[in-house]
């Protein structure tokens, strides 16, 4: 038998860093998400092998292994080894002779929500195999404490959610591991118009978003005044990008995204450098009338909020400074998994 599920990755629209510890924990997080048709795809083939194999095939790393209840995670292979384990300790008790396999269809540290969407469809193909009775709230649950919890990985809670639900949604987050996933029921014209200007831009740049996100919960931590009030101003953004999208008030969200970047860029260090300043700059100067850096900054995918038919020449804008625009679709269903 093969075991089959494939996870949406995202494109945060507003609140993005709101629903990282602690500041959720103290304020309350706020986060509007969207998925695309870009996924994370995983397999489990079940042979006559007494081994278990890892194999990430669009990193190039595999790695096959004695049976056992517990495999240490190596490079490449981490998060797979991180769903392996807790699947062993937490359902079958006993190990679990597989083949895993899985592609991502961008590259890590894109800030897409890569990593998270892939913990979520190895979760996905475990429990097609497995039969487990696990409902949304519960998957996305289990994800966050493989990342975050086991693995010690730094980051926040919007990835998971958004894997494993797809579709719009405003997001709500508050200590005890609280979370609200709120679908919004988006009129079509709005979604297909906002796909149009709505232009997703890959630098080909990677970023170690770990940095970034452990240095934006130190400044909540240590309650730094300018860092915490930046990341308040998100939560705002989150609410006013879900009553711009829900009255089809679409010229608003550049505003409302560039509201958003100007204070992203004091939540923490790292989250801009003069490379992605200039890109932007480019970006306002050809027809977008906002934007913002993807995930926690750094690099990755920028998307911007381009009118009418700018997105054209915001496109051969944006050639030089060699990435390229990425086609998309939103996507409106979650994590699916199937087996034959």
């Amino acid at each position: 038998m093969i075991y089959r599920s494939k996870a949406p990755l995202r494109i945060g629209l507003a609140g993005g860093g709101t629903d990282v510890s602690p500041f959720c924990d103290l304020y309350g997080g706020a986060v509007l998400n969207a998925t695309i048709n870009l996924y994370a795809r995983a397999s489990i083939i079940c042979d006559d092998s007494s081994h278990i194999v890892l194999h990430a095939i669009d990193r190039g790393f595999r790695r096959e292994y004695a049976l056992s209840e517990e495999i240490i995670p190596e490079k490449g292979l981490e998060l797979h080894a991180g769903v392996y384990n807790r699947i062993v300790r937490q359902f079958t008790h006993q190990p679990v002779a597989m083949r895993l396999e899985t592609y991502v269809d961008v590259p890590p540290g894109s800030g897409l929500g890569t990593s998270s969407a892939l913990v979520v469809a190895i979760l996905g193909a475990f429990t097609e195999m497995l039969s487990l009775p696990l409902g949304e709230y519960d998957m996305a649950q289990l994800a966050y404490e493989i990342e975050r919890q086991d693995l010690r990985m730094p980051g926040g809670r919007q990835d998971q959610y958004a894997a494993t639900f797809g579709g719009f949604n405003f997001m709500e987050f508050y200590g005890d591991n609280k979370v609200i996933v709120n679908p919004l029921r988006i009129h079509q014209r709005y979604l297909d118009e906002l796909t149009h200007d709505l232009v997703l831009f890959y630098t080909q740049t990677r970023r170690d978003s770990s940095r970034i996100i452990e240095n934006q919960a130190e400044a909540i931590a240590s309650h730094h005044q300018l860092r915490t009030k930046a990341t308040i101003k998100l939560k705002e953004q989150a609410f006013m990008m879900k009553e711009a999208l829900l009255k089809g008030e679409l010229r608003r969200l550049g505003e409302i995204l560039n509201f958003g970047w100007e204070h992203k860029k004091q939540i923490a260090d790292g989250i801009t450098n003069p490379q992605i300043d200039s890109i932007y700059s480019t970006a306002l100067q050809n027809g977008a009338i906002g934007g913002k850096i993807s995930g926690a900054g750094g690099g990755g995918f920028m998307m911007f909020y381009c009118p009418e038919n700018h997105r054209y020449r915001l496109a051969e804008a944006l050639k030089p400074f060699g990435g390229f625009v990425v086609n998309y679709e939103f996507t409106q269903q979650g994590l699916s998994t199937w087996s034959f």
